[in-house]
């Protein structure tokens, strides 16, 4: 007797993907043990939102087992992201100096330049941080406009060319070759309403490969001990290359005692622009405590990968 191959069913379907849900949301907590398990413990929003539609869709089917499971792995899944849409506190009262800033990662192969160029005029920040900047792109930005004649720019034919564009002088600026690779990072100071203002930029190289990941942490550990250093309001703004849920980043948070202006606005997720449903918070705004943040959002798609990061902050 010959058995005919039985086809999924609905049923059987919703099972497996419960499944590598579950197998999936539990790896995440082995971020710390191997570089293969953080790749995991980025999609935190994804799982939580899977895990949702998957325990009402059991719950339609009468799957009461599977429906609960589910619910267990919703939980799991919102205990961390949850927080990141709560307000944990007001924005203080007497707030008179804002500073805006527009951050981006431009991807050294967009040819879309103006598109940048537009959304800077809708934003008319105070500060333009750029990463991934090119030749092109440099040459581009420096004929766009005088209001932004003080700028530190190092364009590079690979991934780790960086600019700052202001309207005001800088009061200092420290070029660093980070290591271990010697990509530049940037130090920059302003005088903001009186005080001083420091805005940190790095950009550590993505962690795919073992060499690459310690890389990374590398760099990541050196621009935290910079920053610890640093006197008055910091802010460190960049393509960290990792989420807020990694443990490199909480090792960062911990040596810095930076906050990210993400809290209680949401996960915002920035990357890769080309799979919206897979785009994680890759792109970061940390701040120190002398910064409020009053509002901080992604902007449009200008072509790159990563959409950019428009914040502003309150200096207290």
């Amino acid at each position: 007797m010959r058995l005919e191959p039985r086809s999924p069913t609905l049923i059987g379907l919703l099972k497996a993907a419960a499944a590598c849900t579950v197998v999936f949301s539990l790896t995440t907590f082995a971020d710390p043990w191997h570089r293969y398990f953080e790749l995991f413990s980025h999609f935190r929003l994804q799982y939580l939102v899977v895990a949702l539609i998957l325990a009402l869709l059991f719950a339609i089917t009468r799957q009461r087992h599977w429906a609960a499971a589910m619910a267990v792995v919703s939980i799991i899944n919102a205990l961390p992201v949850v927080p990141w849409y709560v307000t944990d506190s007001t924005i203080p009262a007497g707030i008179n100096t804002q500073i805006h800033i527009l951050f981006a990662n431009v991807n050294r192969k967009n040819s879309n330049i103006q598109a940048l160029i537009e959304l800077a005029e809708a934003e008319q920040p105070d500060l333009i941080v750029l990463q991934e900047v090119s030749n092109r792109w440099a040459t581009a930005m420096d004929a766009w406009r005088s209001d932004y004649s003080h700028r530190q720019v190092i364009p590079r034919d690979d991934s780790f060319g960086i600019a700052v564009y202001a309207r005001q002088a800088f009061v200092k600026v420290e070029v660093i070759d980070s290591p271990p690779f010697g990509f530049p990072s940037l130090v920059v100071q302003q005088n903001i309403g009186g005080i001083v203002v420091n805005l940190v930029s790095t950009h550590p190289v993505p962690p795919l490969r073992k060499q690459r990941f310690e890389a990374r942490n590398e760099q990541l550990a050196d621009i935290g001990v910079r920053v610890t250093a640093l006197d008055g309001p910091t802010l460190l703004i960049g393509d960290l290359n990792t989420a807020m849920w990694g443990h490199h980043y909480e090792m960062l948070i911990d040596r810095t005692g930076l906050r990210n202006a993400r809290h209680g606005f949401g996960v915002i997720p920035t990357w890769p622009t080309q799979l919206p449903f897979a785009m994680i918070p890759i792109d970061h705004c940390l701040v120190s405590n002398e910064l409020a943040v009053l509002d901080i959002r992604s902007g449009p798609a200008i072509g790159s990968d990563h959409l950019p990061l428009i914040v502003t902050l309150g200096l207290l």
